[in-house]
């Protein structure tokens, strides 16, 4: 008897070994977003040699836009927490590069850190009591706090410049960085969109980024098996709030004289949301194919129907909202799985 207990534990330990490797992710297959990643990046600098200075600007925006969709997605698309807000990081990063190197001399590629740092630890304070609203008294809290945060960079003129704006020091020997030009801002805001996307893919690849996919799902489940709901949602807050940091600090640079009211723009926020929800939210790729088609989407409109390119621009938005509500990646994921590609068998599934 007690030998056909042995035999039988020992059958029960060796399962999972040999059932471990059949269903283990190769290796390959977990380097493929990686590899896809280095090629788009050798492609970005391969792109630069192509353009003239008018379309070196234009794809520069694209890339700017990139981070700050994959910035947003990691709070709005992996948590399920629609940030109407995140604009506030974005002009946080352009002022504390702003008042920095003008105040204080400070390098710029300093003034990018600390900036991206100086959002980060404000979206953990500011986090800490807006995190625990949920759904519409969240996105309308995030707003408020927007615009809250504008309003004290107003309020502030020796230090900001106030409403009239404050420009910093990119020429002479008061400059302690030099103006980068079209191609170094080309390169500077390819590498921040690189960035965004190389720690979307880290977030969506480790527990973090599964445990803010069970908050999303249902947060108060996710509460009862173990997960600290307040401190990941926080965490994922000000992660996202130190890419936009980061992007913040470029454009005040980029533009040498910065605005309130430009750079805490609601219509930034906005369009983070769009290409978000277009592409696809909470994956790495959705926000990538959504800020460049909606860019170059807007620049052709802008370009051709100069006249009424706001107008079809909002309702190619509006069309494609209603024929893929979930988004363009999620969209072929689910129909390759089903088979299903029909766009009106979608929306059906998804509006009926």
């Amino acid at each position: 008897m007690a030998d056909l207990t042995r035999s039988a534990q020992n059958e029960t330990d060796a399962t999972p070994a040999t059932e471990t490797p059949a269903t283990a992710t190769p290796r390959w297959r977990s380097a493929l977003p990686w590899a896809f990643g280095a090629v788009l990046l050798f492609a970005g600098f391969a792109l630069q040699t192509q353009l003239y200075s008018g379309q070196a600007r234009t794809v520069t925006t694209v890339f700017m836009f990139v981070a700050l969709a994959q910035s947003w997605n990691l709070i709005g698309g992996f948590a399920g927490y629609a940030s109407f807000g995140q604009v506030v990081f974005f002009g946080l990063g352009g002022y504390v590069t702003a008042v920095l190197m003008t105040h204080y001399g400070v390098s710029f590629w300093i003034c990018l850190v600390l900036s991206g740092l100086a959002a980060a630890a404000w979206g953990a304070l500011v986090g800490l009591p807006l995190l625990r609203l949920r759904g519409h008294y969240f996105a309308i809290a995030t707003l408020g706090m927007a615009e809250g945060t504008r309003e004290i960079i107003i309020n502030l003129p020796d230090l900001t410049g106030g409403g009239g704006g404050i420009t910093l020091p990119t020429v002479g020997k008061d400059a302690p960085t030099a103006y980068l030009g079209n191609d170094g801002f080309y390169v500077l805001f390819l590498m921040l969109a690189a960035l965004a996307l190389a720690i979307s893919q880290v977030v969506s690849r480790s527990k973090f980024g599964y445990a803010l996919r069970a908050i999303h799902q249902d947060e108060d489940a996710a509460a009862a098996v173990g997960i600290n709901t307040t401190r990941t949602k926080v965490a994922a807050f000000a992660l996202s709030g130190f890419v936009a940091g980061l992007v913040g600090s470029a454009y005040a640079f980029q533009q040498v004289t910065i605005y309130p009211e430009r750079l805490f723009d609601v219509g930034i926020t906005v369009l983070m949301v769009v290409m978000v929800v277009i592409g696809g939210s909470g994956t790495v790729i959705g926000p990538l194919i959504g800020a460049v088609a909606l860019q170059f989407l807007s620049e052709w409109l802008r370009q051709n129907y100069s006249n009424v390119h706001t107008m079809l621009l909002g309702a190619i938005i509006i069309l494609a909202v209603i024929l893929l509500p979930q988004g363009l990646a999620n969209y072929v994921r689910e129909a390759r799985t089903s088979g299903q590609y029909s766009l009106l068998s979608n929306v059906r599934r998804y509006r009926l």
